[in-house]
């Protein structure tokens, strides 16, 4: 099971005006690290917790179907499945109409459960979804804890602009950050 990112998101859950106003910054100064430090923190939280904040568009690459005909999505909320496709071992494409499949997509990890039996031709990678995933377009979807945390993410990245490179962050998590975003991750044993 592989995830790539697709279309990204076209704004952030949190806004420049929201960091500034959190750290207390009246100046212009810091504008271009903080907008990179805000998208750092945003790309950090996805990774840690498997959720897209920000509407946004993945493919899932599988090597075949589960048995019982349920693919579990791990990046969520899902919106919408937008395409499923199987390649043959030929290599070429069989688009599979949406009509039949169902889809939990506010379930953790989201579920889409196909209507019949189908398997790919092509061992590796012979099964492509497409879908789309976050709470929303902006930032006004998404669940407060999680802007807070990224806003205690952006400060304490914030305290390292000197010391560590905004390609190296992030340096070190927050106090507290952890037991924010701990209701929103998937534990597994």
């Amino acid at each position: 099971m592989t995830y790539a990112l697709i279309t990204p998101p076209t704004s952030e859950p949190i806004t420049l005006a929201e960091t500034k106003s959190h750290l207390r910054l009246d100046d212009t100064n810091e504008d271009t690290l903080l907008t990179s430090l805000i998208r750092t923190a945003r790309e950090h939280l996805e990774r840690a917790t498997g959720l897209s904040l920000i509407t946004q568009t993945w493919r899932l690459y599988l090597d075949s179907i589960p048995e019982d005909g349920v693919i579990q999505i791990a990046r969520g909320p899902v919106q919408a499945i937008e395409s499923l496709t199987l390649y043959d071992a030929l290599g070429d494409e069989l688009q599979l109409p949406l009509a039949g499949p169902i889809l939990d997509g506010h379930a953790r990890p989201a579920r889409l459960m196909l209507g019949r039996a189908v398997s790919a031709g092509q061992p590796i990678n012979g099964i492509e979804i497409d879908f789309t995933a976050g709470f929303g377009e902006s930032g006004a979807e998404v669940p407060d804890t999680l802007k807070r945390a990224m806003l205690v993410h952006v400060a304490q990245m914030f305290a390292f602009r000197g010391t560590v490179a905004v390609e190296d962050q992030p340096a070190d998590i927050p106090a507290g950050y952890d037991r924010l975003i701990a209701p929103f991750m998937i534990r597994r044993l």
